[in-house]
């Protein structure tokens, strides 16, 4: 018998010499995965206009795809209040998001 044990995945484990340096590089891939947020035509404003009013006047569950922070960013709910005041979409979920920055709205 041999008294050799292996250390299996331990020896390939990566090595972290500089403090920061992994997270410094996670910050940067995020920072260079930014894109600006794309322009709409009038009519896909209007398209989700009608949207928008028929699921608030149904009740209906919708996915919203918005722009926040250089991402394209999906969610779905119900919409509970439009604010016209700050322009702002309040889902069931409480989640809030401008109106300027949703880019397409989907009846679910």
């Amino acid at each position: 018998m041999s008294a050799y044990m292996d250390r299996g995945i331990i020896k390939w484990n990566a090595f972290d010499a500089l403090a920061g340096y992994s997270s410094m590089l996670g910050e940067m891939r995020y920072r260079l995965g930014k894109k600006d947020r794309p322009r709409l035509s009038d009519d896909a404003y209007e398209e989700m206009n009608r949207q928008l009013q028929t699921a608030l006047v149904t009740n209906a569950e919708i996915e919203v795809k918005y722009h926040r922070d250089g991402y394209v960013r999906f969610t779905y709910g119900k919409i509970k209040k439009v604010d016209f005041t700050t322009k702002e979409i309040v889902l069931s979920t409480w989640e809030r998001f401008k109106a300027e920055d949703v880019l397409e709205i989907t009846l679910s």
